[in-house]
């Protein structure tokens, strides 16, 4: 009975604090939303700390004792809603544990069959199913690099980077990011991850061997924030210049860049920046491109200097920095800083929002799908601890740590992985910069004692700090960190008022950001503060604890100089904490520590040895560690000096050195047309480069072909020609093309010349138009299709004439597939200057150099894209699946995914759906390909009846994006035509800096089918609102889309 006198009690509490029974389920539900009530604590103690049998024998209680009083009523209702809420919370760690034993099962199924895929025989290295002395992230220790401990290693490794010029693009893209004065605690998206990144940035930008970085994101010109988060570059002056300015040149450094995007005008949250996300990819596109041009003619003789990698921030970024690596070919790093899966989990325990809720108000699914992305695109993923590859991105399909040691110990050996393909995690802890760093050594009495004396003023912030305190001169418990209930400060205030010994002895300060008025704060914030407050005033702390209103940034190491001058100590009570690098500051001031045994503490204290862990739940296991550090001057002092001495592992030369090493060890990647000459791939000149004679160049890598010569086409890919014989192969390739060539074709080969224009000699066409018209309506017949193609011609018929509008096709059909529609309906190869095949997965470009040969393929995209392109191990795993799915509702099992071989290509695996109601959602094939570590883009297509699996970064916005960078189409004049709905790559045609038009009334019926393929609703993903996107009347006729277009701009009137 002892346990129901705790609840009878917090019962009581409960009706005391004014709400009835009705609101306590709305108050769990609306914590997360920005609101914090009492009810919700005492209810949260009673559901975890009590069984059932003790809540219903409560609720007899309070029956049996019923009274005509409206609160033995309320308290009856009360313990019968509660006692219900604690069987739900019962009911969902029974699903949890139902989900968590499914994704075993699904990843054990996954690993035995890519095992059994990879057909010899394990070697002694892949045995077994633990990670055994090998890392996660596949390094042994014998092979990490030493840490850089003095500064004559530093100076030796300096000497070997010398002759290196490298380019390094970091993109952060949420929160107020600027150089100095950072307003870190100002919201959510402000925090410990903005400080990072700037930091990186300028300690890359100072290490030998990187001539420019750059730090993208976003420009923020809103009257809400400071007029400096809207300009448009800011350079990061190195914290030491010494020995530097050898190596500086006109564009070195780092740099600070922002990206307009989004609403202008307006500071978003991140939740709200995933439909904005393609419109920085084309603008940072355009910055990288102009970049690379600048830095070619400072260092690169002339040639484009393009990023040795670029490094994503959180899953917005990852998401951004996936598309552009894929459209510019170069590597790819990651750091997630939190995981959207775990806080999925968590939330989902926690019980208060389903996830329904949990996904609008944190748009997590999205989320979740960006991270899954940027382990499939990434060459590294750079972690903070082990804890975060173990127990975070573990719980991810696209990584499995069993199956990346197994992988890993193939590659060692140069056997094939059969198209699997994982990415390195790597830890590197975060750097701090130490130069300006001077802790307090001696006797801290007679400091004290001298500047009393008047020889050294105390900073103000001190006197800011000190005035809350009765005794100033004791013992300082400091803690820095917002006011947000996973920062666990109340816990904190808890345990230092009920241990009376250490309120006797200590003070405590809490340095919880910057605020002018309580009620003007957010809703979760400003109740946390208010609850410490009330703490507080029941324990009577007064003249004990310290709460300043402001700080500024560079206050922060004058608060833990002090906290140091007192010998006191630095707490990070967390719930959980990533990595913790206030706990490094505190370190290198001489501060020991006592930090939450959940996260990256864990590793930063067997590194640095230097305090205590906690369990963050146990207000006495808190209050213990405190008053032990503080009471004991010896334990104190070797804490002290363990952290000073071993902080140079984290300092940022040594963080710098360790990541230019994991670059290094990735392979070189740039665009694949890249060539010697002096050509200038935008010019609008007219050189013999744009001539016939540039084509026989040309064509000396873009194979022409049709798809239905596969075999032969094949054998030409790979061989290289010698300058010699270039016009007899060319000639036997263009032979080879007719011989293939289907006796139709020759219909629409021929073209009437006297329709040409004089200057259609040129190559590729779409060079010198002033608009690119881009028709990519998904109708799953031809007629629909040929009705919006004949609209859209018409209504720019003009501009047609003159060849100042060029058309691109974009569809998911193939080469052959193309080639019948456009006899079926009497249009040539020539209205078009290029096609996008296969969803993406082939590029052609129209050609009116050979009746009988009219589409070049371009090889280049292929080589472009061919990135952890899985081939046949890929193939072999879909028609697994595919012989899986079967109907069994009838009399015998029927097949209903079958491989459509007419249709596949080199890089497109196509497969027909017999009965699309029936398929699997694309999403569940997804999964089960990134389980068994193979990487690339599954798409749903044809109203549901097709399925196309293509390269990872291989798409019809991307197609769109190689087109810009290849030959200098510029995405702002480009004009995309699109149905109400289409196949599942349709979200990515309606953002960027493009325009798109919806046509009303077309594509209706792929909606249905189609979008229950997403894991989050389209409105995620697409801004409507956009000035670029706009949508024409149902059954608009073509001098209706004409007057459209007149009105945004696209054609004069």
């Amino acid at each position: 009975m002892a346990g129901n006198d705790w609840i009878n009690s917090y019962l009581e509490a409960i009706l005391d604090v004014g709400p009835g029974i009705d609101e306590v389920k709305s108050s769990l539900l609306l914590r997360e939303r920005g609101r914090f009530s009492p009810t919700r604590y005492f209810v949260e103690e009673v559901i975890t700390g009590f069984d059932e049998t003790d809540l219903h024998r409560s609720w007899v209680r309070a029956q049996a004792t019923r009274s005509p009083q409206e609160r033995n009523t309320r308290l009856e209702n009360m313990c019968w809603r509660i006692w219900n809420l604690a069987r739900q919370k019962k009911q969902l760690e029974g699903e949890q544990a139902q989900r968590m034993a499914k994704r075993r099962l699904e990843r054990e199924r996954g690993r035995r069959e890519a095992v059994a895929d990879m057909s010899e025989d394990l070697s002694e290295g892949e045995k077994g199913d633990t990670v055994s002395e090998l890392s996660v992230h596949s390094e042994s220790n014998k092979g990490r690099l030493p840490r850089i401990s003095s500064v004559d290693t530093m100076e030796a490794w300096s000497s070997q980077q010398k002759g290196k010029k490298l380019y390094i693009v970091l993109i952060s893209l949420h929160g107020l990011i600027r150089g100095e004065n950072m307003e870190l605690g100002r919201d959510s998206d402000t925090g410990g991850q903005v400080k990072y990144v700037v930091e990186l940035a300028r300690a890359l930008g100072s290490m030998p061997g990187v001539y420019r970085v750059d730090l993208l994101t976003r420009q923020v010109s809103s009257p809400e924030v400071d007029w400096s988060y809207g300009e448009p570059t800011e350079m990061l002056p190195p914290r030491n210049s010494e020995g530097l300015m050898d190596e500086m040149g006109e564009s070195s450094g780092a740099y600070i860049i922002r990206i307009p995007f989004g609403p202008k005008d307006k500071y978003v949250p991140k939740e709200l920046l995933w439909p904005h996300i393609p419109e920085f990819v084309d603008g940072a596109l355009s910055h990288i491109l102009q970049m690379s041009k600048v830095l070619g003619e400072q260092i690169g003789n002339g040639h484009p200097v393009w990023p040795v990698a670029i490094h994503g921030h959180y899953a917005d970024a990852g998401d951004s920095v996936a598309l552009l690596s894929g459209a510019l070919n170069v590597p790819m790093l990651f750091t997630g800083h939190s995981l959207g899966r775990d806080k999925l989990e968590q939330l989902l325990r926690q019980g208060r929002l389903s996830r329904d809720e949990i996904n609008s108000t944190y748009k997590i699914m999205r989320r979740i799908e960006a991270e899954e992305l940027s382990l499939d695109a990434s060459e590294i993923v750079i972690t903070s601890t082990r804890q975060e590859i173990e127990e975070q991105w573990r719980l991810y399909d696209g990584f499995d740590p069993i199956l990346e040691r197994k992988l890993r110990a193939r590659i060692r050996r140069n056997v094939s992985c059969y198209g699997r393909f994982m990415p390195r995690m790597v830890v590197i802890p975060p750097g701090m910069e130490f130069h300006h760093i001077i802790p307090h050594d001696g006797d801290m009495d007679a400091e004290a004692e001298a500047n009393e004396d008047g020889k050294s003023p105390d900073p103000p912030i001190w006197a800011e700090v000190m005035r809350f305190f009765s005794n100033p001169r004791k013992p300082m418990i400091l803690a820095l960190a917002r006011p947000d209930p996973k920062k666990n400060l109340m816990t904190l205030v808890k345990a230092f008022g009920e241990c009376r010994p250490l309120r006797e002895l200590a003070n405590l300060t809490l340095i919880m950001g910057n605020r002018d008025n309580i009620d003007e704060m957010s809703g979760t914030n400003a109740s946390v503060l208010l609850s410490i407050l009330k703490m507080i005033d029941k324990y009577d702390l007064y003249g004990q604890v310290a709460y300043p209103k402001h700080h500024r940034q560079s206050d922060v190491p004058e608060i833990y100089r002090l906290a140091a001058k007192t010998k006191g100590v630095f707490i990070n009570p967390a719930f959980i904490e990533p990595f913790g690098l206030t706990l490094i500051e505190a370190a290198a001031y001489g501060l020991p520590m006592v930090a939450t045994k959940n996260g990256g503490p864990v590793d930063i204290h067997k590194a640095l040895d230097n305090g205590l862990l906690v369990d963050p739940h146990n207000e006495q296991s808190i209050a213990d560690a405190l008053l032990k550090l503080v009471a004991d001057k010896h334990l104190w002092a070797k804490c002290r000096a363990n952290g000073l001495k071993n902080i140079h592992l984290f300092s940022w030369p040594d963080h710098c050195k360790t990541y230019l090493s994991k670059i290094a060890s990735c392979k070189p990647r740039q665009p694949c047309w890249l060539r010697n000459d002096d050509d200038d791939e935008n010019s609008e000149s007219d050189s013999p480069s744009d001539s016939l004679r540039d084509i026989q160049d040309i064509s000396l890598n873009l194979k022409f072909s049709f798809e239905g010569d596969k075999n032969e086409s094949r054998e030409n890919i790979g061989g290289s020609l010698d300058s010699e014989d270039r016009k007899s192969k060319l000639e036997n390739a263009m032979l080879t093309w007719s011989k293939g060539v289907v006796r139709s074709t020759q219909k629409f080969g021929s073209t009437d010349k006297g329709d040409q224009n004089p200057n259609a000699g040129k190559f590729p066409a779409l060079r010198r138009r002033k608009h690119i018209f881009v028709i990519a309506v998904d109708e799953d017949a031809s007629t629909g299709l040929a009705e919006s193609v004949r609209k859209i011609f018409e209504a720019v018929e003009k501009e047609k004439s003159e060849g100042s509008v060029g058309f691109i096709l974009a569809t998911s059909f193939n080469i052959t597939e193309i080639c019948s529609f456009l006899i079926s309906e009497g249009l040539k190869p020539t209205d078009f200057d290029a096609f996008i095949c296969n969803s993406g997965g082939d590029l052609y470009y129209s050609s009116i150099h050979s009746e009988n040969n009219p589409f070049v393929v371009d090889l280049y995209y292929h080589s472009h894209i061919e990135y952890r392109w899985g081939g046949e191990g890929l193939r072999k795993t879909l028609l697994r699946w595919a012989a899986s799915i079967t109907d069994k509702t009838g009399e015998k099992e029927e097949h209903i995914v079958v491989e459509d071989e007419e249709a596949s290509a080199d890089y497109c695996y196509s497969f027909k759906v017999r009965k699309p109601g029936v398929v699997p959602l694309v999403k569940e094939l997804r999964k089960f390909v990134r389980i068994q570590a193979l990487r690339c883009h599954v798409i749903h297509c044809q109203n549901g009846s097709k399925i196309k699996v293509i390269p990872l970064m291989a798409s019809r916005s991307q197609a769109l994006r190689y087109l810009f960078l290849r030959w200098g189409m510029d995405l702002s004049k480009v004009v995309i035509f699109v149905g109400e709905s289409g196949d599942t790559d349709y979200e990515g045609l309606l953002g960027g800096i493009h325009k798109s038009v919806v046509l009303g009334g077309v594509c209706t019926n792929a909606s249905s089918q189609l979008h229950v393929n997403r894991s989050y609703p389209l409105t995620d993903v697409v801004y409507y609102d956009s000035p670029n996107i706009t949508r024409t009347s149902e059954g608009c006729s073509s001098s209706d889309l004409r007057a459209l277009l007149e009105e945004v701009g696209v054609i004069k009137a």
